[in-house]
């Protein structure tokens, strides 16, 4: 099993080619530790009521197959599962799996993105991204498969429509509590167009009567400009900016 480095962030950004996904069981709960697990899930669902125990895919195991190759061992569960990372007394939490997508303007700058107060992190900044879900039917786990994932979680977030095809793995993240994020890099975009496309997807949430999942978004070029977002940062995104903006120049 792959870990994280030592470090002050806890977190690794493996450079990676392939990714070959292995479906296993999801791990077994005793009634106490299912008991345990309701109990958390409601109280969480009482305090923030937009929460949702839709199907994710977990990650079971991570592995290397080759220096640019990952083999990620996966289950099939529902969101209420992460909340057993709440339940004292447990090993059986899976880690995450999600997809983020790096969103560049033709500057250099990349988009991030706060949480809005309807979402599982409220205020949060990260890229914009969400929980793997896994494949409907007999549909494949596969690198195409999180490719369209993450096209379909930019523009629901950002209202940026890229074609899943335009999108291109950039790094994995492994995080210091075991979380695994696959990251594609978005054809750059104008600044003006990043502006209209958010602005016209936060009308057209809020006329359907929903928050939108990004309440507010910024472009950064360097680790200080997110020191200047208050609030919580996801721990992968100091680390994606820092080696993102250093190995692209302002254009």
């Amino acid at each position: 099993m792959i870990k994280p480095p030592p470090g002050s962030s806890g977190v690794d950004l493996l450079d990676v080619r392939s990714i070959r996904f292995v479906e296993t069981a999801a791990p077994w709960l005793s009634c106490e530790e299912q008991a345990a697990l309701d109990r958390v899930w409601e109280d969480a669902v009482q305090a923030n009521p937009n929460l949702f125990d839709g199907p994710v895919a977990a990650c079971a195991g991570l592995e290397r197959e080759d220096p640019h190759g990952l083999v990620i061992t996966w289950a099939r569960t529902t969101y209420r599962h992460y909340a057993l990372r709440r339940v004292n007394g447990t090993a059986r939490r899976l880690p995450a799996l999600f997809v983020s997508a790096l969103q560049p303007t033709e500057d250099g700058r990349l988009m991030v993105g706060r949480m809005s107060p309807a979402t599982a992190a409220p205020g949060r900044w990260q890229l914009p991204g969400g929980s793997l879900e896994p494949p409907v039917g007999d549909g494949p786990l596969d690198l195409a498969a999180l490719r369209g994932h993450a096209a379909r979680e930019l523009v629901e977030e950002t209202g940026v429509d890229t074609p899943a095809e335009d999108l291109t793995l950039w790094r994995v993240t492994l995080g210091a509590g075991g979380n695994v994020g696959a990251l594609f890099t978005a054809p750059s975009r104008p600044v003006s167009l990043l502006h209209d496309r958010f602005q016209a997807l936060v009308v057209s949430e809020k006329a359907l009567g929903r928050e939108p999942e990004l309440d507010r978004f910024a472009l950064v070029r360097s680790p200080a400009d997110l020191a200047r977002l208050a609030g919580p940062h996801v721990d992968y995104l100091e680390p994606v900016v820092r080696l993102y903006t250093a190995a692209t120049p302002p254009g």
